[in-house]
C-alpha cells in the first residue's frame, strides 16, 4: 500500500464502508452487490489481454465472447432482478462496450412496458434466453431526436394481415442503434403506421431481422456495422434497410395502441407512450452519470493523493498534488456533483417504477412531469458529467492522456450520452415546453404541483419581468435549505423571464414556432435551471435520511459545496434577480475555499466509498493500494511494439534510408 494513501485513509473523518451501505441504499443490497461482482470478477472466463493494444475486429470479438459468457453466467447463476443484472455486468463496463447491452437495456424493458400478456409470453422467454437477440431501431441517417421526421413506414395490409415495412428514402436507413451491425436477430423498429391510407404516427413493431440458426439477414433485410467512430469500438452500432419486408400483425407491440385485424386503428390513453423505453433509458443515464464520474473522481483524487509535485513552500518536499487549492478547486465540487447526481439517480429510478405502476392502473397524471423531469435531467447531468470526466482527465497532468489511465476509456464511452437517446438541447426545450405550460397554468390561476410548485408562489400582478424588488435577499450561505430557496427562485424567475420574452415573440410576429426558436436561449437558461434546483433540492433534502451523524456532516459539506460551486458558476442570475447581494456572492466564494480545505481530509475515504474494484476501474492511476508508477512502468512493456527490440518497421523503412546517406 502506498504510505500517502494508508495516511489518507486513516485521517477519514467517517467510515467509508457506511457511506457505501447509503449508496447502495441498504447494508444487504452492498454484500449482494459485491458478491454478484466478484462472481464475474474472478471468473477465468472474463480474464483477457488489455483491449487498448487490440485492433477494432479482435475487441469485437473479446466483446462478443465476454457478452455470451455473461449470458451464461447469468442462467448458471439465476440472476435475474434488473438491478442484479446491472450489477453483474457494470465490473467490466469500463474495460469493453457490450454488444448485447441494448438488449438487456431498451429491447427487454420495451418488451415488458408496451407488449400484451400474449405478446410477452411469445417473445420474452427467447429474448431472455438470448435466442432472441434483440436492440432498438430508432435513429435514422436523417433524424435523431426529431422523431416526428422520421420516415420508415409500416404500412397495414389487411388481406394478409401483415405489416409492410420499408425504408423509402436514404434519410430513412437506420442508423446507430447498438448491436444492430453483426449481434442482434430482432429489433423493436419505430416507424410510421399507416392503415386504411391514414398515417397514425410513431409505433413500435417487433421485426424479425436475421434468420435464427444461419444469422443470414433475411430476404427485404439489407444489415451491417456502421464503422469507426470515436470510441464504443466494441460495439457494432449498425444500419437496417427495409424493402417491402412482411411480419405478422402480431409484431405490433399492442398494450396501449392497436391495429384490429380488419385495419382499424384503436388509439392509446397518450401518445406519450409509445415513448416509455425513451423515459426508462433516460432515468437510466441519470444514474450513468453518477457511476462514470465516481470512477474519474476516484482515478483523479487517488492519484492527486500519490503524485507529489513543485513546492508549496521552498525547501520542503514536494507536496501532494492534491493539497493545491487549485487541484482541490478542479476535483472537489465534481465529487461534490457526484454524491448529488447519485442522489438524484436515485430518486428517478423510484419515481420512474411508482409512475409506472400508476401508468398499468390507467393513472396518467404524472407522466407530462415524468417525460419532462427524464428528459431535463438527463441532458443537465450527461452535459456536466462528459466536462466533468475531462477535468479529471486533465487534473492527472500527462499521464492522465495514456489510456492506463482508464480515463480516455470513461470519456469516450460516456461522451455519446449527451446525443444518443435525445441530443441535450432538444431534451431541454422538451423540459421548457412543459414548464411554460406550467407557468400558463399558474396564470390562468390553476395550482401545478410536483417539482414546479415554485410557480404557484410567483407574484401575479408584476408585468414586467425587471420589476424584482419582491424578492428576498435573506439567504444563508451556510444553510443548503437556504441554498435550496435560492436555486428555487432563481428557477422561477428564469421561468418566467422565458416565458414573458416568448409571449413577447408571439404578440410580434403571430407564429409560436418562430417565436419558440427566437426564444430557444432564454427556454434552454430556463430548464437548466429548474434541474439544478431538482437536483440541490434532492441532494439536501438526502441529508434528512442520514442517521450516522459523522457521515451527515461529511455529505453535508459536499451539499453546501455543490450548491455555493453552482452560484459561483451562474453568479450573474442569482444578482441579476436580487436573489443574492454582491456581499453574499463575495462570501459564496469565500466558503467555497473554506470547504476544500474541510473536505480536504476526507476525499480519498468519500472516492473509496464507491466501492470499485481495481479490475472494473479500469486504472493504473486509480489503483487502491496506489503504487501507480511501477504498474505503469509494467503496462507500457506490454504495449505490442515492445515485443521485439527492434521493431520491423526499422529494416523496411529506416535502414534503406540510411545506406543510402
Amino acid at each position: 500500500m502506498n504510505p500517502d494513501l494508508r495516511r489518507e485513509r486513516a485521517a477519514a473523518s467517517f467510515n467509508p464502508e457506511l457511506l457505501t451501505y447509503i449508496l447502495d441504499g441498504s447494508p444487504e443490497n452492498t454484500r449482494r452487490r459485491r458478491e454478484i461482482e466478484n462472481l464475474i470478477l474472478n471468473d477465468p472466463d472474463f480474464q483477457h489481454e488489455d483491449l487498448n493494444f487490440l485492433a477494432r475486429s479482435q475487441r469485437f470479438d473479446v466483446a462478443v465472447r465476454k457478452s455470451a459468457a455473461l449470458v451464461k453466467k447469468i442462467r448458471e447463476f439465476g440472476i435475474s432482478e434488473p438491478d442484479e443484472i446491472i450489477w453483474f455486468k457494470n465490473p467490466h463496463k469500463i474495460n469493453f462496450v457490450d454488444p448485447g447491452s441494448l438488449h438487456f437495456f431498451m429491447f427487454i424493458p420495451t418488451l415488458l412496458n408496451q407488449a400484451t400478456s400474449a405478446q410477452q409470453e411469445k417473445w420474452l422467454h427467447p429474448a431472455q434466453g438470448f435466442e432472441i437477440i434483440g436492440t432498438y431501431a430508432q435513429t435514422e441517417l436523417g433524424h435523431g431526436t426529431h422523431l416526428r421526421g422520421l420516415e420508415t413506414t409500416a404500412t397495414y395490409d389487411p388481406e394478409t394481415q401483415e405489416f409492410i415495412l420499408n425504408s423509402p428514402t436514404v434519410t430513412s436507413i437506420k442508423w446507430w442503434p447498438g448491436g444492430l451491425g453483426k449481434t442482434s436477430n430482432h429489433a423493436i423498429v419505430l416507424a410510421q403506421l399507416y392503415t386504411k391510407g391514414k398515417c397514425y404516427g410513431l409505433h413500435a413493431f417487433i421485426v424479425p431481422i436475421r434468420e435464427i440458426g444461419t444469422h443470414k439477414p433475411l430476404p427485404g433485410i439489407t444489415v451491417g456495422d456502421i464503422g469507426p467512430k470515436f470510441g464504443y469500438d466494441e460495439m457494432d452500432n449498425g444500419y437496417l434497410k427495409m424493402d417491402n419486408h412482411r411480419i405478422p400483425r402480431e409484431n405490433m407491440l399492442m398494450k396501449h395502441a392497436q391495429v384490429k385485424p380488419d385495419g382499424t386503428y384503436v388509439k392509446p390513453m397518450s401518445n406519450k407512450l409509445t415513448y416509455g423505453t425513451m423515459v426508462f433509458v433516460r432515468s437510466f443515464l441519470v444514474r450513468e452519470s453518477a457511476r462514470s464520474l465516481a470512477k474519474a473522481c476516484t482515478i483523479a483524487i487517488r492519484y492527486s493523493a500519490v503524485r507529489h509535485q513543485s513546492e508549496i513552500k521552498p525547501s520542503e518536499p514536494e507536496p501532494q498534488i492534491l493539497d493545491f487549492q487549485t487541484q482541490q478547486y478542479k476535483l472537489f465540487p465534481l465529487l461534490a456533483t457526484t454524491y448529488a447526481f447519485h442522489f438524484v439517480g436515485a430518486y428517478m429510478k423510484e419515481t420512474y417504477h411508482r409512475i409506472n405502476e400508476d401508468i398499468d392502473h390507467g393513472d396518467l397524471s404524472e407522466l407530462p412531469e415524468l417525460h419532462a423531469l427524464t428528459a431535463g435531467l438527463k441532458a443537465f447531468t450527461t452535459w456536466t458529467t462528459n466536462t466533468a470526466i475531462e477535468a479529471c482527465r486533465m487534473a492527472c497532468g500527462g499521464h492522465g492522456y495514456s489510456h492506463c489511465s482508464g480515463l480516455p476509456s470513461i470519456y469516450f464511452t460516456f461522451t455519446p450520452s449527451c446525443t444518443f437517446e435525445g441530443e441535450n438541447t432538444v431534451m431541454m426545450l422538451q423540459t421548457a415546453r412543459f414548464l411554460m405550460k406550467s407557468y400558463e397554468q399558474v396564470q390562468s390561476g390553476k395550482l401545478v404541483c410536483g417539482m414546479v410548485s415554485y410557480l404557484n408562489d410567483l407574484p401575479s400582478q408584476r408585468i414586467q419581468p425587471q420589476q424584482v424588488a419582491v424578492w428576498p435577499t435573506s439567504v444563508d450561505i451556510c444553510s443548503p435549505d437556504s441554498l435550496t430557496e435560492a436555486y428555487r427562485l432563481r428557477a422561477a424567475r428564469l421561468v418566467e423571464i422565458a416565458a414573458k420574452n416568448l409571449q413577447t415573440e408571439v404578440s410580434h410576429r403571430q407564429s409560436t414556432e418562430v417565436a419558440w426558436n427566437l426564444t430557444s436561449i432564454d427556454l434552454v437558461r430556463a430548464s437548466e435551471a429548474h434541474c439544478h434546483y431538482v437536483v440541490v433540492k434532492l441532494f439536501t433534502e438526502q441529508l434528512l435520511k442520514i442517521q450516522d451523524q459523522s457521515i451527515q456532516t461529511v455529505l453535508r459539506n459536499l451539499c453546501l459545496l455543490y450548491s455555493l460551486y453552482g452560484i459561483s458558476q451562474k453568479a450573474g442570475d442569482f444578482l441579476q434577480e436580487s436573489i443574492l447581494t454582491d456581499s453574499q456572492i463575495t462570501q459564496v466564494h469565500q466558503r467555497i475555499k473554506e470547504l476544500l480545505t474541510v473536505v480536504r481530509p476526507d476525499a480519498v475515504a468519500l472516492v473509496d466509498a464507491f466501492d470499485f474494484q481495481d479490475v472494473s476501474l479500469g486504472s493504473v492511476l486509480g489503483r487502491y493500494d496506489g503504487n501507480v508508477y511501477e504498474n505503469l512502468f509494467e503496462w507500457a512493456k506490454s504495449s505490442p511494439l515492445n515485443k521485439t527490440e527492434v521493431h520491423e518497421s526499422f529494416y523496411k523503412y529506416l535502414k534503406p534510408l540510411q545506406s543510402k546517406l
